[in-house]
């Protein structure tokens, strides 16, 4: 039976316990990289056939339609070797490759590029589209995008662009991250004027072969969520855009801030095999590189 000194020392050896648990978690990413010279940085992809980075340069409004927007090429390393790689966007922002094509929203189209002779090869155009975000592709090809103002995912199947999923649970749908059998959504909550929202988003999760929509945890607000990256083994990373930072999300919904940054952390990218993170920072026109310490 403990005494009531030994239930003293136990307690304050787990409270020392959880302190120095939040400084593990908060020291996980060493910074081992940054680039600037970007002009609003969206997103960055890694291409694995290559080894190669794309960075989405919005330059300027994210939904004006002035031609300036343009796609650059950064190495692993965090060299910029091409700075407007290629040009012709209008405010380009998610990003996915598959094989040797690279598809890029750009407000109201899906583009894509081809990525070994670096010029545009397709324009996927969606009439009534507010605000065309994030990108990822499934195992077999098909290409999802998110409408992030009209709570909407397309796919594109072939050369066949659809509505795939319209609905008001997807609480203004942004990041869009495959696993094996769902696709993990952050939301970047219901808004109310302009992108403020009175309720955070949170992550959630789409069945591909049902289309149920269900929270991840209890739906509690994390923040005004733009990337995800991860795995259902591992837990997820989201970054919050208004508010800036970094968080790591487990399946229960659990979130817990690893980085601070001011207001702009955008679409970010996992390379899992380098455990390696890669952040644009929009507002600071600049990309971050942290190697995930284990």
């Amino acid at each position: 039976m403990f005494t009531y000194s030994m239930k003293i020392f136990l307690a304050t050896l787990l409270s020392l316990f959880l302190i120095n648990s939040v400084i593990a978690d908060t020291s996980e990413l060493e910074l081992i990289w940054e680039l600037d010279g970007f002009k609003n940085p969206e997103s960055v992809v890694h291409d694995p056939r290559l080894n190669l980075l794309f960075v989405s340069n919005v330059n300027g409004g994210p939904n004006d339609k002035d031609n300036n927007g343009y796609i650059s090429i950064v190495s692993i390393n965090g060299n910029l070797l091409n700075k407007k790689w290629v040009e012709g966007l209008d405010a380009p922002k998610g990003l996915a490759v598959y094989g040797s094509t690279l598809y890029v929203a750009d407000i109201d189209q899906l583009v894509a590029i081809d990525i070994d002779h670096g010029r545009i090869i397709n324009r996927y155009k969606v009439d009534d589209a507010k605000f065309l975000n994030d990108v990822d592709s499934s195992d077999n090809g098909d290409i999802y995008v998110s409408d992030m103002v009209l709570n909407r995912i397309h796919r594109l199947s072939g050369d066949d662009f659809q509505i795939w999923i319209e609905s008001e649970e997807l609480d203004n749908p942004n990041g869009l991250h495959f696993t094996e059998d769902d696709i993990i959504v952050g939301c970047w909550g219901k808004m109310t004027d302009g992108f403020a929202t009175e309720i955070a988003g949170h992550l959630k999760r789409i069945s591909i072969n049902t289309k149920n929509i269900s929270s991840i945890g209890d739906g509690s607000p994390v923040g005004n969520l733009d990337g995800v990256e991860g795995s259902d083994e591992t837990g997820f990373y989201a970054t919050d855009w208004l508010s800036g930072g970094l968080f790591h999300i487990d399946v229960k919904g659990n979130a817990t801030k690893l980085l601070e940054f001011n207001q702009g952390s955008a679409d970010h990218e996992l390379i899992e095999k380098k455990n390696l993170l890669l952040i644009p920072q929009m507002v600071e026109n600049k990309l971050f590189a942290y190697k995930i310490v284990k």
